[in-house]
């Protein structure tokens, strides 16, 4: 059994859902049984929840990404997430988190004071963190330790970060996400990250429909595909591949409270 813990299937489907029922019964046929629909913003979250709500193995996230923040003021995001998180169909807060190399939505101050108000809604509600963080190590890190304080959980998904920064992180007790990422050919630095790791602190996913894994790259990636990622993880730390579902379903498990 494996866990895609980072998905977006609004975005392969809209709210289609005889096609995501399609999707997630391809998935089930190769051994992936449990999805996690993450909220980029509070435009689509109505979506997000409605696939949680339809299907019984679907869990959602309520969360504003950092390069969505401009979009309005997150006076009135933080409103409509405060409604949402306490949602039995809820399990995270995020994505959200730090993002300095795009430039759209470029404002490093503003994307600061709402990752700051993401954690603090997380440990408000004791829900874990899904954290986006690209060429912005040390301010993430650094807001993980001053605003959480100890009390923030959570991942960081779709790690492309060093190892460094993965210590760090392991450090706050946060566990790390590796996606079809580690299956490229030129992704040797990651794929030492991957080896690094402890497989009691790794999670998989698809970031779907984004970043299919190798053989499927340059195609539409889907939650069926996460089986890529943990074979190669198997591959890379020398373990089983029926070790690595049992041992990362068991983190999904125990960082999602999903049982």
């Amino acid at each position: 059994m494996l866990i895609d813990t980072h998905c977006h299937l609004n975005y392969l489907h809209g709210t289609d859902l005889d096609k995501i029922a399609d999707v997630l019964s391809f998935a089930k046929s190769r051994g992936v049984t449990r999805y996690i629909c993450i909220s980029v913003d509070t435009v689509a979250l109505p979506e997000v929840l409605l696939i949680a709500n339809h299907f019984d193995q679907v869990k959602a996230t309520v969360g504003v990404h950092p390069c969505d923040v401009k979009r309005q003021p997150f006076s009135l995001s933080r409103s409509v997430l405060e409604e949402h998180v306490a949602s039995d169909q809820v399990v995270a807060v995020g994505e959200c988190g730090l993002d300095y190399y795009h430039e759209e939505g470029l404002d490093q101050a503003l994307q600061k004071q709402v990752f700051t108000e993401h954690i603090e809604l997380s440990i408000a509600h004791q829900k874990p963190l899904v954290v986006h963080t690209r060429d912005a190590r040390a301010d993430t890190i650094d807001l993980l330790k001053s605003v959480g304080q100890g009390g923030a959980t959570g991942v960081l998904h779709c790690f492309t970060e060093s190892k460094e920064m993965a210590k760090k992180a392991l450090d706050l007790g946060f566990y790390i996400s590796f996606s079809g990422i580690i299956t490229f050919k030129n992704a040797h630095d990651l794929q030492d990250v991957v080896r690094y790791v402890p497989l009691s602190s790794i999670l998989v996913e698809t970031d779907s429909p984004y970043l299919a894994p190798v053989p499927y790259r340059g195609k539409q990636n889907q939650p069926a595909y996460v089986v890529e990622v943990a074979q190669q993880v198997a591959q890379l730390k020398g373990v089983s591949f029926e070790t690595v579902c049992t041992e990362t379903t068991k983190n999904a498990q125990s960082l999602f409270r999903w049982l």
